[in-house]
């Protein structure tokens, strides 16, 4: 897949889950938590990462039908109780933060709000993120493009190409598009489709090699 150069960032917008962090336990002892309540069958980690990637706003419907709201319940009881003790940072995730310091950053995620900020705040990155806006912090979830939108207000920067969103999953990849922002993948996307599929602007393997083209960006003048 050939891609156009990515122009330089005004502004540096993440996914959360499977893009800085791992959090997959929590969230499968979550769903499984809702499963098990409505007697489905639960899910294998592989399928939750498979299936977990709109909001549960959007995606439990489908699933529970009109008594989805109880599920929610179930779900959120469970990942409240254990959500801090098995979330575990990815690879390079720290390096690549630490290069992508000379811009704004944010978060825009489909975990839902205040555990989100638990959690940023639990691993001590807080204080990096100038915005971080989880599922139901805008009028809508990731595809729309609210919710980027909303962390871009935040930050006092208008969406455009030079802002750079970072995720794992096609839905992070219409987001971006939606508010009009460079759509950037890291890692091979196996569990949504591939690359491919998912067409990003850029695409970076992990956090080491997001981490040297921004270390790069950072040191080259800007044009006059």
């Amino acid at each position: 897949m050939s891609q156009a150069p990515l122009p330089r960032p005004r502004a540096i917008l993440w996914d959360w889950d499977n893009t800085l962090v791992d959090a997959w336990a929590g969230v499968q002892a979550g769903m499984n938590a809702a499963l098990r309540g409505f007697g489905l069958p639960e899910w294998s980690r592989e399928e939750v990462r498979a299936r977990a990637r709109l909001s549960l706003r959007e995606s439990f419907p489908a699933i529970f039908g009109a008594e989805w709201e109880r599920a929610r319940e179930l779900f959120y009881a469970e990942v409240r109780a254990r959500h801090l003790e098995v979330l575990i940072p990815l690879a390079g995730t720290l390096e690549a933060l630490e290069a992508a310091g000379p811009w704004p950053l944010g978060i825009v995620s489909n975990k839902q709000g205040p555990i989100l900020r638990a959690e940023a705040a639990h691993l001590g990155w807080a204080e990096r993120f100038g915005a971080v806006v989880g599922a139901g912090d805008a009028v809508a979830d990731k595809p729309a493009a609210a919710p980027v939108l909303l962390a871009l207000e935040r930050l006092g920067v208008a969406p455009g190409p030079e802002v750079w969103f970072i995720g794992d999953t096609g839905v992070d990849m219409q987001a971006a598009r939606a508010a009009g922002c460079s759509a950037v993948l890291l890692g091979d996307a196996a569990h949504d489709g591939g690359v491919a599929a998912l067409a990003p602007d850029a695409l970076f393997t992990d956090g080491h090699a997001l981490a040297r083209c921004l270390r790069g960006l950072a040191k080259t003048p800007l044009p006059a």
